[in-house]
């Protein structure tokens, strides 16, 4: 019961996601793949990740993933960032274009939240709190 109540929570997420990149394509904005959004939505996540680790958890072959990455540059969506303590590595980084792109499913996000604010009590707040973090930190490690 729990489980379909989550599915049904995560569909009506991406499929909004959706709709609103399509939306996005019909206006001719949009100029990622399915792929390189699949590629970006995993490189956000990771927060910053070599392109050995994009690549390792992409399951992609290094010189695939770099060609995915190389596109992503030249398409504005990424930066190539050198470390500053070992000159070899260089760390991916999301840029604000993307982040305006990402933020359509963000802004619907804060509405969903300002809904259940108000159909809720605080304490009920709490533990639906309590619960997401424990399948975030601990669940989904």
């Amino acid at each position: 019961m729990i489980r379909d109540a989550f599915n049904d929570v995560y569909v009506k997420f991406k499929m909004h996601f959706y709709r609103e990149v399509f939306k996005k394509w019909q206006d001719r904005e949009a100029s990622l793949t399915t792929v390189e959004t699949f590629c970006m939505e995993v490189i956000y996540a990771l927060d910053r990740p070599t392109i050995t680790e994009f690549s390792e958890f992409a399951n992609l072959s290094s010189s695939n993933a770099a060609d995915k990455v190389n596109n992503l540059i030249r398409k504005g969506y990424i930066n190539k960032v050198q470390s500053k303590e070992d000159k070899r590595i260089y760390y991916l980084e999301v840029t604000d274009k993307y982040k305006d792109y990402y933020n359509i499913s963000y802004q619907y996000l804060n509405t969903v939240m300002e809904r259940v604010s108000e159909k809720f009590t605080p304490e009920e707040l709490v533990t639906m709190e309590k619960i997401l973090r424990v399948m975030s930190e601990e669940l989904m490690a």
